[in-house]
């Protein structure tokens, strides 16, 4: 998915989840941690750049064994405020990820195995239809649910 899907939908995620804009916020800045940290086609060229995206930066156990170190040591780490949006920033990353697995492959329990399905591809009319009926879906759930 692009960016911008990734930030739309993992940060309506979020709000319909929390109510905290904050939240919210840094779930946005997780939706593009992931590929963030790979840098850009730009900067190492297509080819190197294809070779390692969705690689060990999309693997959920790094996520979740992060956000296992700061749920044990939270009481180690420092105020609640910084902890929360580090959890949402995490949470973000993990939502990222089940995000590209419905336009390609991710890394599963091992880094080396990958799944995934190819609903749409990325940057295609039919991606931002699925970000928009999927935002719709929270959206409506959340209304249904009596959040908002």
């Amino acid at each position: 998915m692009t960016w911008v899907s990734h930030a739309a939908l993992t940060g309506t995620i979020a709000y319909a989840v929390s109510s905290d804009p904050l939240a919210a916020a840094a779930a946005c800045v997780g939706a593009v941690l992931p590929d963030k940290v790979e840098g850009s086609p730009g900067s190492v060229g297509w080819r190197t750049w294809r070779s390692r995206h969705r690689g060990w930066s999309h693997w959920p156990m790094l996520y979740l064994a992060l956000i296992g170190a700061l749920l044990h040591g939270e009481t180690y780490i420092g105020s609640r405020i910084f902890l929360t949006v580090l959890l949402w920033v995490f949470l973000g990353a993990l939502l990222h990820i089940a995000e590209d697995a419905v336009c390609g492959k991710v890394p599963a329990v091992l880094p080396t195995q990958k799944i995934g399905i190819r609903l749409f591809t990325v940057g295609s009319l039919r991606e931002y239809l699925f970000t928009a009926v999927c935002i719709g879906i929270v959206y409506a759930g959340s209304c249904f649910l009596g959040n908002r």
